[in-house]
């Protein structure tokens, strides 16, 4: 898991990033009632990376907020490691309030997946005639197989209001095998933007 806080797209939405592949999938969505973000509103919107290792929460929030907009603001840039680990939930509340916060965008690493499948080898036979001494001849070439592990990286990205303090959208995704950080959060970006906006959720 640790590796995966290396590699997430940690793993928060972003409103459209770098292109996603096919190893992204968006695996269930919700959002409340009614409820609508309009880009052309730009309120203050926190973005906020929950992830063990400090240098991946300050790459992955970067990301975000550029794709975001100027609107946007890493988390990071107020609050320390150890606020977030330590500040009373009052206390974080109050100083989202202090700095005109409307919304939170959160992402975290949900879980790690694993699935490992055999890869059979390849085998090929060349038969032939080899004149009147040798009725055929064999000759047989062989790659043995082997067993590869998949990792499926679960990440959950939600959307809240500050006042109220209120779920607006949330969305699971999976990705296979990330290898990128930028990429990871790029893929996770896409899909989960454009799966906002089939719900109605995300507005221009």
């Amino acid at each position: 898991m640790h590796n995966m806080n290396r590699i997430i797209l940690g793993l928060l939405l972003a409103c459209s990033i770098i292109s996603c592949g096919p190893s992204t999938k968006i695996t269930k969505s919700w959002h409340e009632p009614g409820a609508t973000y309009k880009k052309s509103e730009a309120k203050k919107i926190l973005v906020i990376a929950l992830v063990v290792d400090e240098v991946s929460r300050r790459v992955i929030e970067d990301e975000l907020v550029k794709k975001i907009g100027t609107n946007a603001t890493p988390s990071y840039t107020i609050f320390t490691d150890d606020m977030l680990r330590s500040l009373p939930e009052g206390a974080f509340t109050e100083k989202l309030k202090k700095e005109q916060f409307q919304y939170m965008l959160m992402m975290r690493l949900v879980d790690v997946e694993k699935e490992t499948t055999y890869v059979p080898g390849n085998t090929m036979s060349y038969y032939g005639g080899y004149g009147s001494y040798y009725a055929y001849g064999v000759s047989m070439y062989s790659s043995p197989g082997y067993y590869a592990t998949d990792k499926n990286y679960i990440v959950e990205t939600t959307v809240y209001s500050i006042v109220p303090d209120k779920l607006l959208w949330a969305g699971t995704t999976e990705s296979m095998n990330p290898n990128d950080i930028k990429k990871a959060v790029g893929g996770i970006s896409t899909v989960v933007s454009d799966k906002m906006r089939q719900d109605g959720f995300l507005l221009k």
